[in-house]
């Protein structure tokens, strides 16, 4: 079993974990827990042999735990690592590295922000304010490690932003975060989808060129705060 790369759960008891199809195993004895957060550290050390990589799903999301594997293996890695960090060219490929995440954050920011805009597709007349709901989507959304949906990968950025618009409505134009919905199971998602019904109703208002009060559209009065 040590010599197996396995994705794991934690188990009940310390030093335990549940394997994919439900198996409770025990970490073999010298290995220890790399805890999460240094992605370098992490990469190598599960490069260099088996290792039990630790997640675990909390409602939708899934969280890592960090990585078991042989105590001997991190401790040389981490030595290792602590030397390259001391080096001028390990600080100048950091900064390069930061400048390359900034590029392409920048970049996909801007690609959203035009998903956003063109799932709008509000009339002329409303063209102005189409912008600034993109903008404030945009810039709730796309934060790296925000978790929302705008940072997944598995759907095609054009239903991203749809979720994106819809999520940001809920939060801003309805009453959803102060409702007392019953823990009742469904519940919550029904609720969810018929305040989604109502922000894409008002859309399409907009979409439409249809005349609106500015003052008593809590789409307009959210854009405004």
């Amino acid at each position: 079993m040590p010599t197996e790369t396995r994705t794991v759960a934690p188990g009940a008891a310390d030093r335990s974990v549940v394997t994919e199809d439900g198996k409770t195993l025990q970490v073999p004895a010298g290995w220890e827990l790399l805890p999460p957060g240094d992605a370098g550290v992490t990469r190598r050390v599960k490069s260099r042999g088996p290792s039990w990589t630790v997640k675990e799903k909390k409602g939708r999301r899934m969280f890592s735990r960090g990585v078991w594997a042989p105590a001997d293996r991190i401790e040389a890695v981490k030595c290792e690592f602590e030397a390259e960090r001391g080096t001028e060219a390990y600080a100048k490929r950091r900064v390069a590295d930061a400048k390359r995440r900034d590029k392409k954050q920048a970049a996909y920011v801007e690609d959203f922000q035009a998903a956003v805009f063109e799932f709008l597709a509000f009339h002329h007349q409303y063209e102005s304010l189409a912008h600034d709901l993109a903008m404030a989507v945009s810039q709730h959304a796309t934060p790296v490690g925000s978790g929302t949906v705008a940072r997944t990968q598995r759907i095609p950025i054009q239903r991203r932003a749809e979720s994106a618009v819809i999520a940001w409505m809920r939060h801003q134009t309805t009453a959803y975060d102060n409702m007392k919905i019953a823990r009742v199971k469904g519940r919550r998602r029904e609720v969810r989808r018929m305040l989604a019904e109502r922000s894409r109703e008002m859309l399409d208002c907009y979409r439409k060129g249809q005349t609106i009060d500015a003052a008593n559209c809590m789409l307009a009065k959210a854009l405004k705060r």
